[in-house]
């Protein structure tokens, strides 16, 4: 099946294909809020009718938590399974955003047209890109290349919870010749890039309780403990004075970087200054010696991703609170255990906590890094095909975010996945206002047209 056709039918069809995108981010899949249960399973309910438009044989499946989709169409080739998730992170603080997140636009920009709303980016637009792939091939050829299955998931951004079990219970009609998943993003703005390695996430909430209920500072303070008090004391000693990580073992199963992959990745280039400097900073703040890749996309992290503590109205309230709360997240690399650093995290912290104080620990997910390998053919076809699309070669990369699903297919499917996406570091996913150029959705689905057409040849 030859590709020009394809590529101009998607050309001809980006309209309409900027439509069904703009349908889909109306969906407030929230899937972390139980109050957006039945906005989920609408996103489904719309994938699979879409799929099921250009020929999937699509269905939604029941899990524990929100549905998966799943869809097959092709009998013989190269059988390619991509995954991306149709939830969305929830949209606080909204007054932060300019318009309302789930009323789409294409907006006009400084730097080109953009789609603006909630999961434009993360992943709504980025999984719609192979789908919009899909439909030109089959709008032109009236099949695909290959054997195709589609994998979306509801749960990927409140910690995937059924994710393995459903893996596991139906493992056969999961298993393909290589796994495709489109949940990152660009090294700047016009290199594609194939992610190689990403960090595992640790999540971890504590709750220190002090008094049994909050009290008049002045009548309290300098006689009572202070839970905030305390708060502030583990969280100021969980980094030494060079921002390394002072859990005990931390960093057992942490490699150091080859000098191949140091070679490499200094070969990219990397602006510290102005990576930092779109958000309005100007200096690495992780451990002292460390080159900035290094710090992002292979170096271990423990970061508080959350303070609450008291009075937060406004104006001022003269009180001693009965709890303080902290959310922290720590990125993980190399053969580093979760499991390990959770308990050694959780000692450590309760070895602080003084008399009169209590504390509680509530974990939220805990998946290793993981590392994909090149040795598969398909890595290199993709590479190619990248590099035939945009204005630079294609380059393995690493990636400081946490995609267990990648690590889900190794060692429950024994399948290798690779990492291709179409995002920007300025698409401000999870925050206010995420957007995503609508170039990068264009030549996202022509890059997967290209892909599957070379994934296609013997």
């Amino acid at each position: 099946m030859t590709l020009d056709p394809v590529l101009a039918q998607i050309d001809a069809d980006l309209d309409a294909a900027t439509a069904r995108l703009l349908d889909l981010l109306r969906i407030q899949s929230i899937s972390t809020d139980p109050a957006y249960k039945d906005q989920c399973d609408a996103a489904a309910d719309w994938l699979v009718d879409d799929l099921a438009s250009i020929g999937f044989d699509a269905s939604k499946r029941a899990t524990p938590g929100h549905p998966m989709v799943m869809g097959h169409t092709g009998d013989d080739g190269t059988h390619v399974l991509f995954y991306g998730h149709y939830d969305v992170q929830p949209v606080d603080p909204i007054d932060l955003w300019d318009n309302d997140p789930f009323d789409p636009q294409v907006e006009d920009t400084a730097k080109g047209k953009v789609i603006r709303g909630r999961g434009s980016s993360d992943d709504k637009g980025q999984l719609m890109t192979f789908v919009e792939a899909c439909r030109a091939w089959k709008k032109v050829h009236g099949t695909l290349p290959g054997k195709i299955s589609i994998f979306f998931e509801g749960e990927e951004e409140s910690g995937s919870p059924s994710l393995v079990p459903f893996m596991k219970d139906n493992a056969e009609e999961l298993t393909a010749d290589v796994a495709l998943i489109c949940d990152t993003g660009l090294y700047g703005d016009s290199t594609p890039a194939i992610i190689t390695q990403l960090r595992g996430l640790l999540g971890e909430e504590i709750t220190i309780t002090g008094p049994s209920l909050d009290l008049h500072s002045g009548m309290y303070g300098g006689l009572a403990m202070n839970p905030a008090r305390v708060l502030a004391k583990v969280i100021a000693a969980l980094h030494d004075e060079n921002g390394a990580v002072t859990v005990p073992d931390f960093y057992d199963g942490v490699p150091e970087l080859s000098n191949e992959l140091a070679a490499s990745w200094d070969d990219l280039r990397f602006d510290e200054k102005e990576f930092l400097g779109k958000v309005g900073l100007s200096e690495p703040a992780g451990e002292k010696g460390r080159r900035p890749l290094e710090m992002i996309w292979s170096r271990p992290t423990c970061e508080v991703n959350g303070m609450i503590s008291g009075y937060t109205g406004d104006g001022f309230k003269t009180v001693l609170p009965s709890k303080a709360s902290a959310k922290i997240s720590f990125r993980l690399v190399g053969t580093q255990d979760p499991h390990k650093i959770r308990e050694n995290f959780r000692k450590m912290v309760r070895d602080m906590i003084p008399v009169d104080c209590d504390v509680e620990f509530h974990g939220h997910g805990a998946s290793a890094a993981g590392q994909m390998s090149t040795e598969n053919p398909a890595f290199a076809k993709a590479a190619n095909a990248l590099s035939d699309e945009w204005p630079n070669a294609a380059a393995y990369v690493g990636c400081g975010g946490s995609i267990p699903i990648a690590g889900h297919f190794k060692t429950v499917l024994d399948m290798d996945a690779m990492l291709i996406g179409f995002g920007k570091d300025d698409d401000a996913i999870h925050s206010p206002n995420e957007k995503y150029d609508l170039s990068s959705f264009h030549k996202g689905i022509r890059s997967w047209a290209r892909i599957l057409h070379s994934l296609s040849k013997d």
